[in-house]
């Protein structure tokens, strides 16, 4: 009789366990990590919060668990002998109900060192990327990637490239499908690299002008007149909110916090901006409008050398704003849910950057700087998801990611003929 009360008694732990990971899932998912309480969590699964806590200590062993399961549950069963994994794998990934958006906010989230799941993501891109890495190697043996690929770098862009696809997917749906973008990623790989289609003319030179982009920064919040006193404690509200967010991510960070560390009373700061939401959009506006700054180039400069300008301004950014890398990173993130207060302008900021990358590379194949085989719509995309992804990679993994060396080698792939 013992055994069966003890049995029955278990069986119904497993299934309030079982109740709190799905409910977890389900509001991690929805809401984002940070913006999910206990409580919260408690009341989707049915129960108390004393209840929830006798099975898990905290909100941080929570998301560790229903990380680990969804990873789990995403894994291969079997490798194809026929064809690349990855397309495939994209598509198990999507089959798992919470996988994709959970971890398209996890990925920049936990960038940030001072994330609970920090190291085991920086453990697990390590993994990925070795194990991607011997599925292209495997595939050149099997004639499916060309020969003169490095596997480690390939798979390096590879898993960034992912990962950027992943997170923009929550922000342009009708516009990203990452299984049938990494599908047409592994035709590609399967030609040299800087390959074109025989018979295929060479870029003229000089080439035409780009065309002009619109700025990515979007207008200022609010006035930049008055006196000088005053312009300077709000570029210093934004430069100590900038520096908080990074370090503390969005959520967890109040005006307050911003304006003891910037020395000023909450009044004056609000005086600035009268939200938190206002400041953070100042602050991703400042961000960009050093990168629009950085990104003015030789008016006469082809759409080719503009593309390929970007690389020194991956390198310019990693020198000169880390924090602001890890800043975009754990925001762009972070903001996924729709609800998040940032989500629009993120989805406005990506959608400008995929449509100006899509007009410089529409360019360059009129010019015939882009060979004929590689459609413009899709590079752009790829581009856009790479950047991003090799930002994640690098905040992980400073020693062996070289982001502007990535975007380097990638750019001398796909507009063959330009400096590497």
């Amino acid at each position: 009789m013992t055994s069966v009360i003890d049995g029955s008694r278990f069986a119904r732990a497993a299934a309030t366990r079982q109740a709190i990971l799905d409910a977890a899932t389900e509001l991690f998912c929805r809401n984002g990590y940070r913006f999910v309480s206990l409580r919260d969590i408690a009341a989707e699964a049915g129960i108390t919060h004393p209840a929830l806590l006798k099975h898990f200590a905290g909100k941080e062993e929570l998301l560790g668990q229903v990380a680990r399961r969804l990873d789990v549950a995403s894994a291969a069963t079997s490798t194809p002998l026929d064809a690349l994994p990855f397309a495939a794998a994209a598509r198990r990934q999507e089959a798992v109900p919470g996988f994709v958006p959970l971890f398209a906010a996890l990925t920049g989230e936990a960038s940030a060192a001072s994330h609970p799941l920090h190291a085991w993501m920086r453990e697990r891109a390590a993994e990925l990327r070795s194990g991607r890495a011997d599925a292209i190697a495997a595939g050149a043996r099997r004639g499916l990637v060309s020969a003169d690929r490095a596997a480690d770098d390939e798979a390096l862009r590879l898993t960034a490239a992912w990962d950027g696809l992943r997170m923009l997917r929550q922000y342009l749906p009708d516009r990203v499908d990452v299984a049938a973008t990494l599908e047409r990623y592994q035709e590609l790989i399967a030609h040299p690299r800087g390959w074109a289609p025989p018979g295929t003319p060479p870029a003229p030179e000089p080439s035409p002008p780009a065309p002009k982009l619109p700025p990515i920064a979007e207008e200022p919040s609010g006035p930049e007149a008055g006196y000088r006193t005053g312009r300077e404690r709000r570029a210093k509200i934004v430069d100590g909110a900038t520096a908080l967010f990074a370090r503390e991510g969005y959520g967890d960070t109040s005006l307050l916090d911003i304006a003891t560390r910037v020395g000023v009373s909450k009044s004056a700061l609000y005086h600035h901006f009268p939200s938190k939401d206002a400041l953070l959009h100042e602050v991703m506006r400042e961000r960009d409008r050093r990168i629009d700054d950085r990104g003015t180039t030789d008016p006469g400069a082809s759409a080719a050398d503009v593309l390929r300008s970007f690389a020194d301004g991956a390198a310019a950014n990693e020198a000169e704003q880390p924090g602001l890398i890890e800043l975009y990173a754990v925001i762009s993130s972070e903001a996924t849910p729709r609800s998040h207060d940032a989500h629009a302008y993120f989805e406005h900021r990506f959608t400008v950057a995929l449509d100006g990358f899509a007009t410089l590379l529409r360019a360059a194949a009129k010019d015939g700087a882009l060979p004929p085989h590689r459609d413009p719509e899709h590079e752009a995309l790829w581009l856009l998801a790479l950047w991003d992804g090799l930002q994640y990679q690098w905040l992980y993994d400073h020693a062996s990611v070289d982001v502007a060396a990535q975007l380097r080698a990638h750019l001398a792939d796909i507009l063959p003929g330009g400096r590497a």
